[in-house]
């Protein structure tokens, strides 16, 4: 006899959602995860007394009022706006590309002389682009592509930008206004107490088995439950028997520091060739932190192997190809929900996870 309604296969936000919803719903669930701790890629970790984003910085942003009010059942949102600072050796810009990045790189005041200097640089790619480097120019002409686009994009997917498919870029942030806001949603913030808060709110009541490989112990695992809701790798669970699918990773190096303030923005792009990480992330200012000390994260955009935590899907021809095979085999596991961004390999921002977890939850249980 299974124990468990359902088995759910890591603890991130697509799992635990779909657990909380269960669980009100009076079915039992077992979450189990394979890291020592839960929340997976938006664990946040108290160090002398800053949240850090154990995993990189994750930014609460969506346009859905539903959605909005879904997740502040669980944490008090600060008022946090995204506004990065790139830096292209030793010349800093605002980001997204507004008025103020405009100003700082030509000089100019208005909106007008901006169009017309991107126009002109624009104007050089004519057809239909054939790579993210002509896709780029194409949208915000050739300067801001050479200072703020091509060495941090060559960096996180290890590619030249020609190598790259224009899709990628498509939805470049451009905008004529003084607006440093990175985002156009209307809701966005930083959990106060961190994002490892509301996972743990949202598996009370489940029981947890953390540091538990699903495929070391698989078999009694899948028999303690009726469903089973994966949300790990796609490929993994099908032994790789097409083959692996490729992610982008990337790697951490985060310290603390005998100072109070060290770049003075909570996040600053690194956006030359250069230099090896993409970006630093200094944990305290995403909630307005005090603290005598700081600590920094630098990133690394790396390659993935196996044994690597996959982060970024590679969204190409030939891994969207690949996918399809593993969906296939995937919708005839009649016991399995696959879901989340490694079930799906889908890159998903947190709200559209909230949306994906609740949109499984009302055809499983309506």
């Amino acid at each position: 006899m299974a124990k468990y309604d359902y088995l759910i296969v890591g603890a991130g936000l697509y799992g635990a959602v779909f657990a909380y919803e269960a669980m009100k719903r009076g079915k039992s669930c077992l979450v189990i995860d394979k890291r020592s701790h839960i929340a997976g890629n938006i664990y946040t970790e108290n160090r002398s007394d800053i949240n850090v984003h154990v995993y990189g910085a994750h930014i609460f942003h969506t346009s859905d009022k539903q959605v909005w009010d879904y997740i502040q059942q669980f944490a008090e949102f600060n008022r946090y706006t995204n506004s990065p600072v790139a830096r292209y050796k030793d010349e800093l810009y605002n980001m997204p590309f507004n008025m103020n990045t405009f100003s700082k790189m030509w000089n100019i005041v208005t909106p007008d002389e901006a169009m017309a200097i991107i126009d002109k640089q624009k104007a050089e790619i004519t057809g239909e682009p054939k790579n993210l480097e002509e896709q780029a120019i194409s949208l915000v002409g050739r300067d801001i592509y050479e200072k703020l686009v091509k060495g941090y994009t060559e960096k996180q997917w290890g590619r030249d930008c020609k190598e790259l498919p224009a899709f990628i870029i498509k939805r470049l942030p451009v905008r004529f206004t003084y607006d440093n806001n990175y985002f156009n949603d209307k809701y966005q913030g930083i959990p106060i107490g961190g994002y490892t808060a509301i996972i743990e709110k949202m598996l009370k009541g489940a029981d947890i088995k953390l540091d538990t490989d699903y495929f070391a112990n698989k078999e009694e695992l899948d028999g303690l439950a009726d469903r089973i809701v994966y949300t790990g790798p796609v490929d993994a669970y099908f032994d790789f028997c097409y083959g692996n699918l490729e992610y982008r990773s990337v790697r951490f190096e985060t310290e603390e520091l005998n100072t109070p303030n060290f770049q003075g923005n909570a996040v600053v792009n690194y956006t030359d060739r250069e230099t090896p990480f993409t970006r630093i992330i200094e944990h305290k200012f995403f909630e307005f932190g005090t603290q005598p000390t700081t600590i920094i994260s630098r990133e690394y955009s790396a390659e993935w192997k196996p044994g690597d935590e996959p982060y970024y899907p590679v969204n190409d021809e030939k891994n969207g190809a690949l996918y399809q095979k593993y969906k296939e085999l995937a919708d005839k596991e009649s016991k399995v929900i696959f879901g989340g961004r490694l079930g799906e390999y889908k890159y998903y921002d947190m709200d559209k996870v909230i949306i994906a977890a609740l949109e499984t939850v009302k055809k499983e249980f309506c």
